[in-house]
């Protein structure tokens, strides 16, 4: 757990360093640094790619995923599969359904799920971590007894491995596709509380606090109006490392049989654990969604990253 607190409490610091950036604000500095970053043109290319055709892809999808239209030529007890051909360029699956328009019309519903996964994970860690963090400015003994409780409870959250706590609470909640999005979205919790308590606690110190208490500002005022929206930098760079994490998570805990129980509906995780019953015979209905779950990850992996980078006051020249 130690790593992992330590790469939180790290991206906190750099709301802590970031008041005197010379000459232009903060975001506007990070947004030249990242026009020049080939991360993150990578990393957004990517990421623009997965959008367009999760958006779009049910209408440019050549045939309904669903529909069975070749069944005859399919023999999966003979392991006679039909690979890429003119009129299915990525072949067919296991059931005779076009391998194109199933991972177009599934890149729609990862999208989803992690999209949703994510804002589910940011907004009740969001509330915590901000309540805690506002404790903690407000001083006196009670905001630490708060604090301390609700910390020790997320530190316990960020020792479970964070596969191992989605399975747990899909589980426990069942066989669905808003099981994984909210598995998923309880694993973000943690993260993004201590994140922004830590941001908040960095804040505390900055020479704007010092003023606005010399000033006779009331502290829960200077608590929620100027130190809970200076904290939000590091948050939003972690919310894009997240729908990394919710993709891959999400694809999990459909590969395990726990997200939607109607198997015939397109979704990379699902039709991952479909293919690995055939992977001798047909590996490439494994490898495709496998691609795009990996490739869809890494760019908002690479994103991520350039924009922490571009953050770091350590690395700004």
């Amino acid at each position: 757990m130690s790593t992992k607190t330590d790469k939180i409490d790290r991206l906190a610091e750099l709301t802590a360093a970031t008041d005197h950036a010379a000459g232009a604000g903060l975001w506007v500095e990070a947004w030249r640094r990242l026009k020049t970053s080939k991360m993150a043109v990578i990393g957004a290319s990517v990421i623009a790619v997965f959008v367009v055709f999760a958006v779009i892809g049910p209408w440019i999808a050549p045939y309904d995923p669903t529909a069975q239209l070749w069944r005859g030529e399919v023999l999966t007890n003979q392991n006679v599969f039909v690979g890429p051909r003119a009129e299915n360029w990525l072949g067919l699956d296991h059931l005779a359904r076009d391998e194109l328009s199933r991972l177009l019309v599934g890149a729609r519903q990862t999208l989803l799920v992690g999209i949703v996964a994510t804002l589910l994970g940011f907004t009740v860690g969001a509330l915590i971590g901000g309540a805690s963090g506002a404790a903690l400015v407000l001083g006196g003994r009670a905001g630490r007894r708060f604090d301390t409780v609700v910390m020790r409870v997320i530190d316990m959250m960020l020792a479970l491995p964070s596969l191992l706590l989605a399975v747990s609470v899909a589980a426990v909640l069942g066989q669905s596709l808003t099981t994984v999005m909210i598995a998923v979205g309880v694993v973000q919790i943690p993260v993004f509380a201590r994140l922004l308590r830590g941001a908040m606690l960095a804040q505390g110190g900055a020479d704007y606090v010092l003023a606005a208490q010399a000033l006779g500002v009331r502290k829960r005022r200077i608590a929620l109006g100027h130190v809970l929206p200076n904290s939000l930098s590091p948050v939003i760079v972690q919310g894009t490392l997240s729908l990394a994490t919710a993709i891959i998570e999400a694809a999990a805990l459909s590969y395990l049989g726990l997200g939607n129980p109607d198997a015939a509906v397109p979704e990379w995780g699902v039709m991952l654990a479909q293919a690995q019953e055939y992977f001798d015979s047909a590996p490439m209905l494994a490898v495709y969604p496998a691609l795009g779950i990996i490739i869809t990850a890494l760019g908002f992996t690479l994103l991520g990253e350039a924009m922490r980078e571009a953050l770091d006051p350590k690395l700004r020249s």
